[in-house]
């Protein structure tokens, strides 16, 4: 029987440490597809796509193949995450922090809030990581024994963009990517910050960002900006990428941009089976006359009539 993966439900996939094309071809996970047909999709060999199916099973993101005895590693041995101190609680403890705030320091003053975290411990530590004082988060942050976890919660709960700068500013916490995803999902995530963290990233991790459920629209409208900024400022060989990636998807968040002569050269240079991307950039009135024309001359476009109609309508055809 032909396996056709499907990802596994029980577990939290924004926790793994997924790369780009990994995360994509999992967003495209559905039980109905087997290894060629996604390796039409993602227009690559189908060894690849097995790979990566190989390494997604290995993490826990997908149910194995029943044929293969092989199980997947358990969640404490992922390849590359990473490890929490030992004093890190479990998301019930993480409960028993807001608690500890709201019942025993919610109340003082803010100035005695504000003294306090910057000599606290545990658990008075991570428990003032639910103030919603600025000034009490940026004392905190100063606090030496402050570190990863009380970040991931501040990144995650706290809730004003003069708090989640102070975050950002600290460097070695912001690379964390437990943190980076907190603060993805939180809705007062500021502009500034998000683009200091996510300017420096690849086109695609632009895209993933911009279409996640798992995030508030406000980030999804600032990832999607983001993406229309740097388009045009990348290689063609990031944008071609992207494009061929995403099987044309993108091109719906690229309206009003062009591409230049060597992003046009290198789409030329390959063959197409997918009938999505062609139909993509078939529907994208910025297509190039050249893609065009190249996208007439490939054989699954001679035998599908509905392609051959859209291409010879796109106003870049000659």
């Amino acid at each position: 029987m032909t396996w056709k993966p499907r990802p596994r439900m029980e577990m939290d996939l924004h926790t793994l440490p997924l790369d780009p094309r990994q995360g994509y071809l999992l967003s495209l996970l559905d039980g109905s597809q087997d290894v060629p047909a996604l390796a039409a999709i993602l227009n690559t060999a189908e060894a690849e796509v097995s790979g990566m199916l190989a390494a997604l099973v290995a993490c826990g993101a997908v149910v194995p193949d029943p044929a293969e005895s092989q199980a997947p590693a358990p969640a404490a041995a992922l390849p590359g995450r990473e490890d929490l101190d030992a004093e890190d609680p479990l998301p019930l403890e993480s409960a028993t922090h807001r608690q500890l705030f709201e019942q025993r320091l919610h109340a003082r003053p803010a100035d005695e809030r504000v003294a306090l975290a910057h000599q606290a411990q545990e658990p008075e530590l991570s428990a003032l990581c639910f103030d919603p004082a600025a000034e009490v988060i940026r004392a905190l942050l100063e606090n030496p024994r402050a570190g990863l976890l009380q970040a991931r919660l501040i990144a995650s709960h706290h809730r004003t963009a003069v708090g989640l700068e102070a975050l950002g500013a600290r460097a070695a916490l912001v690379t964390d990517a437990g943190v980076r995803r907190a603060l993805l999902q939180n809705p007062l995530l500021p502009a500034g910050l998000f683009r200091r963290l996510w300017s420096p990233k690849r086109l695609l991790e632009h895209y993933l960002v911009a279409t996640s459920r798992e995030v508030p629209e406000q980030v999804r409208a600032m990832a999607r900006d983001l993406l229309r900024t740097t388009f045009n400022q990348r290689t063609g060989e990031e944008r071609a990428e992207l494009i061929l990636t995403t099987e044309g998807r993108c091109l719906t968040s690229l309206v009003g941009l062009t591409l230049d002569g060597h992003t046009t050269a290198l789409l030329c240079r390959r063959t197409y089976v997918s009938t999505l991307l062609i139909q993509n950039i078939a529907r994208w009135s910025a297509a190039p006359p050249a893609l065009i024309a190249h996208l007439r001359r490939q054989e699954v476009v001679k035998r599908n009539p509905v392609l051959r109609q859209l291409l010879e309508r796109h106003p870049n055809a000659s």
